[in-house]
C-alpha cells in the first residue's frame, strides 16, 4: 500500500536536483549517451541517491547512469508500489530506445528493492548487481526490536542517534572524513517515521527461491567480510544458490557501505569479473 503523494524519481548523482523525467540528464556528460547501456542504481536506507559519487567516474565511461531517489518525509510506500514505480521509470528511460541493455544495481535496502523489481520484470534487465543486500535483515533480531524505538524518538534525538550507527555502517579507516559526514547528512535527511517504515519493510521482506530462479541473466553478488550490520557474506552465498547465473565476490576489508570507501572501485570489479557489456571490452 502507499499513503503518500510523493513520487520516486531519478536523480543525477552529481547534481542536487532531480533529473527531468521527460528528458533525464546523463551523468557527467554534455549530451545523453543514448547508445550506452542504462545503469540504474537503487540506494540504501537513506534513499537520497547522493552517495554514489566515488563510483561514478569509472561507471560513466561505459554506462548512461540513473540513480533512484526516494521521498524521505512521511513516506509509506510498500514494496509493490516501490517496485512498479521503479519499473515504470525505467520504461520511460527506454522509450524510443527499447533495444538498450539495462543493468540494475542495488545497495542494502536498494538491494532488496532490486530483488523485488527483477521478480516482477526479469526480462527487462541484462545484469543484476547486489551490494550487501539487506535481505538478511531478519537474521539480526535486535534490528527488528529497534523499529518501534526509532518510531518513538523525537526528531532531534533521532538525528543524534545516526552518529552512533557509523561504526556499524562503514570501515572507519576506509572512508574519508568528508564522506562520513555525507553519509550522516544522508541518514539525517530521512525522518524517524520513514526510517521506521523502511525497517519494517526489511523485516517483512520475502522472496521465494523459485522467483529468483526466473532471472536467467548474470547476477553479481558483492559481500563485505567486515560488515558489522548484516551477515552479508552468508546472505550472498545463500542468494547465489537460487540464481541460475551467479557470481559472488567477497570484499575482505570492506564495511557495509563499501561504495563510500576510497579504495573500492565498482567499475574495476565489473571489469575483473567480466560483468561489463560486451562492447566495453572491445
Amino acid at each position: 500500500m502507499s499513503t503518500t503523494n510523493n513520487k520516486l524519481h531519478f536523480l543525477n548523482p552529481q547534481s542536487s536536483s532531480p533529473a527531468c523525467e521527460a528528458s533525464p540528464s546523463s551523468l557527467g556528460a554534455a549530451e545523453p549517451k543514448e547508445n550506452r547501456p542504462l545503469f540504474v542504481f537503487l540506494p540504501g536506507m537513506d534513499g537520497t541517491g547522493k552517495l554514489l559519487h566515488l563510483q561514478t567516474p569509472g561507471l560513466r565511461t561505459t554506462f548512461d547512469m540513473r540513480c533512484l531517489s526516494l521521498p524521505n518525509r512521511d513516506d509509506r510506500t510498500g514494496w509493490d508500489d516501490l517496485a512498479y514505480q521503479t519499473i515504470d521509470l525505467i520504461h520511460r528511460e527506454l522509450k524510443d530506445r527499447s533495444n538498450r541493455s539495462v543493468y540494475l544495481c542495488g545497495e542494502s535496502f536498494g538491494g532488496c528493492l532490486a530483488l523485488q523489481v527483477i521478480v516482477r520484470a526479469p526480462e527487462l534487465f541484462d545484469g543484476l548487481i547486489l551490494v550487501n543486500p539487506a535481505s538478511s535483515f531478519r537474521k539480526r533480531a535486535w534490528m527488528a526490536w529497534g523499529i518501534p524505538l526509532i518510531r518513538s524518538l523525537v526528531e532531534p534525538i533521532y538525528q543524534l542517534s545516526t552518529f552512533g550507527l557509523l561504526p556499524f555502517l562503514i570501515a572507519l579507516d576506509r572512508v574519508s572524513k568528508r564522506d562520513r559526514q555525507q553519509l550522516v547528512t544522508a541518514m539525517q535527511s530521512v525522518s524517524s517515521a520513514t526510517a521506521s517504515w523502511r525497517l519494517s519493510l526489511l523485516r517483512d521482506f520475502d522472496i521465494l527461491p523459485v522467483q529468483l530462479h526466473q532471472f536467467k541473466k548474470p547476477a553479481l553478488l558483492l559481500a563485505s567480510q567486515g560488515d558489522r550490520l548484516l551477515p552479508s557474506v552468508e546472505e550472498a552465498e545463500n542468494l547465489a544458490r537460487f540464481f541460475p547465473n551467479p557470481k559472488t565476490i567477497v570484499l575482505p576489508d570492506s564495511g557495509h557501505v563499501c561504495l563510500l570507501e576510497s579504495e573500492f572501485n565498482l567499475y574495476q570489479v565489473l571489469q575483473e569479473t567480466q560483468f561489463l557489456p560486451e562492447f566495453a571490452n572491445c
